[in-house]
């Protein structure tokens, strides 16, 4: 008896709780649980062993702590759960043990063995109270007594005999007495027993309040840890877009790169407990990339915002921040700058950034010239107002008295102020000459004196351009030679170059380009924030040839994926569209290849005509390979008896079939006993040959087309001995 499989008489039986079912980009269907984060090929099926396994089927409670012991002297509790495990855990290091951990063993022993004890006390005493109790109650049990005399004794009462009534007055007087010992005991019992019950409650309260504080702790230290961390119910109903709402924040909390992949990002977010809250892990793949077009959306928002200012303002900020020295050469300060967008936003070119640099050197060269100068005439102004400068005077006496002035501070070398100093005691006494009188002697005209301060000080600047000046071309003519040897070290390595710039910019298509149904002008946003796009070297019409050649790869990969479903479940050449068992339209190729189900179906037309276009050219290749087909065939060509009137009979034996022996054998006569029959015999088992069953009379026909092709055999020529 057949099997009905699933799906075709039967539904398939219901997966177990927890699990999901998903499909492969290629069709293949798989199962997913959530709560153990395990998926597998095979489905998943629910015990029927018995209707008890069915009712309580995902019906076990969650595993939780239900006691919490600290362990004296060490910072560590012991849990025990509703499922009657035992493990440790470290409130300080946020760590959890099942096994005791060496350092506390001692501790834990101990703890166990007050605990057994404790234990013992209990039974002990309850066994106690519980023997003393059973002996009580033999006790109380009454004689047995006849009937008759208890009757008797009744009908004496009744009968009035004062005596046997005194004697029985007293005797219920002991009774009463004994019943009243009896029972002061039995409350004494009673309230010993209370007495226990309260003290095991009140242990058992204060083991339940020094856990609840444990616990307490422990979620303080967790909040104090985390303010962020939120606290998610155990089961809670969201729409769709809630949780993809919330899955987002949780994107944006843990501030993941839209750059990164869904493999490399997922270990930052996959144990927060918002990452449950989209129920499959295509629907939180689904929001991740939708989080990442956005974020990048977002950054390339906020950096073309930073770009609205003129950049050729940038590049003068960057000049007047950065070169602060004369000495800067273009070489260092475009290595250190080159990929700063101040730097390469403004300009034609590297040359025209390097113009502007070397004017620049020469406004700040001006300007601190002229500084220089303004702080030397401030300088012998302070000079000639404090009246310290006399002749025979000394720098190092003077100095002490104008250091605190701030005009004395702005000649920024020491060496120059005594220079200074020095030119300045030279123009007051006269061009050099020393009076005999210095106290006598009268001062030189105002005018006259800075005309002679300004002619020594610029000498002194003279003779310290021409030095600069020197050591400028000097160096000048070394960086030239520099730059001349790294250029021809460059024309060497240009090759390998080029091919590492390619690399590196295929390596990032691949990162940041993954929709087979980009454009380079969608593309340009995502492509510009990255480095390896803005500094990269192949010019622009390199990068375009080489990400359509990147999408182009995309489109083929996502195509064969979608022919591998076509052949899933298409077998044969004449399958039609709307005979396929599964709806495509749905599926991850065609998602990813933008394709409706006319677009589907013309891929599937498509796929048909060239898989049947192969196999034809396979059922040609088949009947050139079959040498029995090309035997016959040709031989069926021949003319008149064959070659030289037939082929010779063997001689021997022709005596038994009663022939005269001799004479030629008819190879054309021969060949015609072998029909097409014979012929399809020897290709019926092959797969180029069957995958045309649906048309057997095409089938048949290209054969006869090709036998009718065939030639003649040629003729041999055999040399005898």
């Amino acid at each position: 008896m057949d099997v009905p499989q699933f799906g075709a008489v039967f539904p398939p039986p219901p997966l177990s709780a927890g699990w999901t079912e998903h499909f492969s980009p290629t069709g293949v269907p798989y199962y997913y649980n959530a709560h153990t984060r395990q998926s597998t090929y095979t489905r998943p099926l629910p015990s029927f062993s018995s209707p008890t396994a069915v009712q309580v089927l995902g019906a076990k409670p969650k595993e939780k702590p239900v006691s919490k012991t600290p362990i004296p002297g060490t910072p560590w509790l012991r849990v025990k759960t509703n499922h009657g495990h035992t493990f440790f855990t470290h409130k300080a290091e946020k760590r959890s043990v099942w096994v005791v951990p060496d350092d506390i063993k001692d501790a834990v022993a101990a703890l166990e063995r007050e605990e057994a004890q404790q234990t013992d006390e209990r039974d002990t005493q309850v066994a106690r109270i519980k023997a003393e109790m059973k002996n009580t109650a033999k006790r109380k049990a009454p004689e047995e007594v006849p009937i008759a005399e208890i009757v008797v004794s009744k009908r004496a009462r009744v009968s009035g005999e004062e005596g046997e009534g005194d004697e029985g007055d007293e005797d219920d007087g002991e009774d009463d007495g004994e019943e009243s010992e009896e029972g002061d005991w039995q409350h004494e019992a009673a309230a010993q027993l209370a007495a226990e019950a309260e003290e095991q409650e009140r242990i058992r309260e204060e083991e339940e309040k020094r856990a609840k504080e444990a616990e307490e702790a422990e979620k303080s230290a967790k909040a104090k840890e985390s303010v962020l961390q939120l606290n998610m119910p155990e089961r809670i109903d969201l729409s769709i877009e809630e949780g993809k709402a919330l899955f987002k924040t949780l994107l944006r909390e843990k501030d993941i790169n839209p750059l990164y992949p869904w493999d490399t990002s997922l270990p930052l977010f996959i144990s927060d407990p918002r990452y449950v809250l989209l129920p499959s892990v295509s629907a939180r793949r689904e929001a991740f990339d939708e989080y990442c077009r956005e974020r990048a959306r977002e950054l390339r928002q906020s950096q073309v915002k930073k770009e609205k200012d003129d950049p050729k303002e940038e590049f003068e900020r960057l000049l007047q921040q950065e070169v602060t020295s004369t000495r800067t050469s273009w070489t260092d300060f475009r290595r250190k700058w080159k990929k700063d967008r101040r730097f390469y936003g403004w300009g034609r070119d590297e040359r025209e950034r390097e113009k502007r640099f070397r004017d620049f050197l020469k406004e700040l060269g001006e300007r601190k010239r002229r500084a220089a100068q303004e702080a030397e005439t401030n300088f012998f102004s302070l000079l000639r107002e404090s009246g310290v400068a006399k002749t025979g005077s000394e720098w190092k006496d003077v100095k002490r008295k104008v250091s605190n002035d701030p005009r004395y501070d702005a000649v920024g070398s020491s060496s120059l102020r005594e220079e200074l100093f020095n030119t300045f005691l030279k123009a007051n006494s006269g061009n050099g000459s020393l009076s005999p009188h210095p106290d006598r002697a009268s001062p030189a005209p105002a005018h006259e004196m800075m005309d002679v301060v300004e002619d020594a000080a610029e000498k002194e600047r003279e003779r310290k351009e021409r030095m600069k000046r020197a050591v400028h071309e000097r160096g000048e003519k070394i960086r030239a030679e520099r730059e001349k040897l790294e250029q021809d070290i460059h024309r060497s390595r240009l090759g390998l170059s080029r091919e590492e710039s390619e690399l590196q910019f295929r390596t990032l298509l691949t990162d940041a380009v993954r929709d087979p149904q980009a454009t380079w002008e969608s593309s340009l946003d995502q492509l510009g924030i990255d480095p390896r796009f803005t500094g990269s070297t192949l010019p622009v019409d390199h990068q375009f040839r080489l990400f359509d050649a990147h999408v182009a790869s995309l489109r083929v990969k996502h195509l064969s994926n979608l022919h591998t479903l076509f052949e899933t479940h298409a077998p044969g050449l004449n399958t039609a569209f709307s005979a396929l068992p599964v709806d495509l339209s749905s599926s991850l190729p065609v998602k990813k290849l933008g394709y409706d189900k006319r677009a589907v179906e013309d891929a599937f037309a498509r796929w048909q005509r060239e898989r049947a276009h192969a196999a034809r050219l396979g059922f040609d290749e088949m009947l050139h390979e079959n040498a029995f087909v090309e035997f016959w065939g040709r031989l069926g060509k021949i003319g008149g008896d064959g070659i030289d009137g037939g082929v010779k009979r063997d001689d021997e034996g022709l005596e038994d079939e009663g022939e005269a022996g001799g004479g030629n054998v008819d190879m054309k006569a021969l060949a015609r006993t072998v029909d097409l029959s014979d012929m399809e015999k020897v290709l019926k088992n092959d797969k180029r040959y069957m995958v045309f069953e649906h048309i057997p009379e095409q089938r048949e026909q290209w054969l006869r087309d090709y036998l009718s092709g065939l030639s003649a055999p040629k003729l041999s020529v055999h040399a005898g001995d």
